[in-house]
């Protein structure tokens, strides 16, 4: 190497190049990796779901029927008044709620079964499509 040359750094066109294809990288690669997040919030209300109604046929198990719409999830945890046969609690730490931060709905008798256990989603409104669809036990 002739010493009058010195190494030299990237150029700009070099650099904006390099900028360009990571710039096309993160935008193939973050869509795909966002769905994901959103997939596995619904994965974890139909878990809930289930631990959920496997405690609400513990409960009617040993009481003889579900709770009322009075009583709600809440007697998963505590002795409802008035209910002799009780014999929780049916959940260790309480009734979670669903993975958007809002409480998960019950209603005894429900439309679809003795009881309806179900979450709004990610957008809080019945109904919806894809992250937003309603997440049920039916």
């Amino acid at each position: 190497m002739p010493a009058h040359r010195r190494p030299r750094g990237f150029t700009l066109l070099e650099l904006l190049v390099v900028m360009v294809i990571i710039g096309l990288l993160a935008a193939y690669v973050a869509p795909r990796y966002f769905s994901q997040v959103g997939k596995s919030e619904v994965r974890a209300a139909q878990a809930q779901i289930a631990a959920l109604t496997s405690a609400l046929n513990t409960y009617r198990l040993d009481v003889g029927q579900y709770p009322s719409d009075e009583q709600g999830l809440a007697a998963l945890t505590a002795r409802p008044t008035g209910v002799a046969r009780w014999d929780g609690p049916y959940l260790q730490k309480g009734v979670p709620p669903d993975p958007w931060g809002r409480p998960y709905l019950y209603k005894s008798p429900g439309q679809h079964g003795e009881f309806d256990l179900y979450s709004l989603g990610k957008d809080g409104q019945a109904g919806g499509s894809g992250d937003a669809a309603d997440v049920t036990s039916w």
